[in-house]
């Protein structure tokens, strides 16, 4: 089993948390990791991507050339990286931002209103975590209660009040998947451990 996956937004709204998250959770699970974290000079609104590769295999590159999945966060993240979907990739768009998006053949987009969701829980920057609750329930990449844990241990002293509506934005997206997407299908089993 192999993932390679492209997380992108705007600087600020939490991508390279998503990713850093997700590597540390893939590799306390046993998996193999690589990841190669990239973005622009400004400190907010420039783009902030992150490539990613987990598998159980050994991995010898850590650049993501085709993706199996994108998480793009907003229009021109969207349009930036759509070019590294392949036949058969996933495509997550937080549809709160990225409102134009063509439907490309033998590519499955989930739309998840991540802002809009984030925003009702009170904490816009939440939308990073709604995308990963609704990622994770299709691929079913790591444990959602090792994730939670390394959640907890990442925001810890002053961010430590961020984790309860970071939980909830996580559920929130896993249910929002399970209503919209899945309606009683079973969820794609990617890992093979």
């Amino acid at each position: 089993m192999t993932e390679k996956v492209i997380l992108i937004g705007y600087g600020g709204q939490g991508m390279m948390l998503f990713g850093r998250l997700l590597a540390r959770t893939a590799m306390l699970d046993g998996k193999q990791v690589t990841f190669f974290p990239s973005y622009g000079t400004e400190v907010r609104g420039g783009a902030a991507c992150y490539h990613l590769i987990v598998s159980t295999e050994e991995i010898y590159s850590p650049v993501v050339e085709e993706a199996d999945t994108i998480i793009a966060m907003n229009q021109p993240s969207y349009l930036k990286l759509k070019n590294y979907l392949k036949p058969s990739s996933l495509l997550f768009l937080n549809s709160s931002l990225v409102k134009e998006a063509e439907s490309l053949r033998e590519i499955t987009t989930y739309r998840i209103p991540a802002t809009e969701m984030a925003n009702e829980l009170g904490n816009v920057v939440a939308s990073n975590m709604v995308m990963m609750g609704a990622y994770n329930t299709i691929k079913n990449l790591v444990p959602l209660p090792l994730f939670l844990e390394c959640l907890q241990s990442s925001l810890r002293g002053r961010k430590a009040p961020l984790l309860e509506v970071n939980t909830l934005a996580l559920l929130r997206g896993e249910e929002y998947v399970k209503k919209t997407y899945l309606k009683g299908e079973r969820i794609l089993k990617t890992s093979a451990i």
